[in-house]
């Protein structure tokens, strides 16, 4: 019998965990894609009501993607591995949305790091 996911998982290399992130970016990265462009959603614009929340700062999920990524290296094994996975993942999907994606589109990366102020 096959070793179940986890298993499999809790067993690979760092440097495979963090390549197998690399290939996840890429559906988040069409869904957040779809999101808005299909959906005409725009972070900044459509999330501007928890501005209060986070004290103006914009959270990009980049930013615990990298998070993710530093906390890694506390536990080995399935831990380390999982939150590798899901770390590069969001990091490189939101790098690729606004750096690859929104900028040649758009003309602008709309990395934005705080909220803009209201009227």
């Amino acid at each position: 019998m096959a070793p179940s996911l986890p298993a499999r998982l809790a067993t690979l290399p760092p440097r495979r965990a963090a390549l197998w992130g690399l290939a996840l970016a890429v559906p988040i990265e069409l869904i957040t894609d779809l999101a808005r462009f299909g959906l005409n959603l725009q972070a900044t614009r459509d999330t501007g009501v928890l501005a209060h929340l986070t004290f103006g700062l914009r959270i990009h999920h980049g930013y615990l993607g990298l998070l993710l990524c530093m906390l890694a290296w506390l536990r080995p094994g399935l831990w380390r591995n999982l939150a590798l996975v899901l770390g590069a993942a969001l990091l490189t999907s939101d790098l690729a949305h606004h750096f690859a994606v929104l900028w040649p589109i758009t003309g602008s990366p709309q990395f934005d790091l705080v909220y803009p102020q209201g009227p």
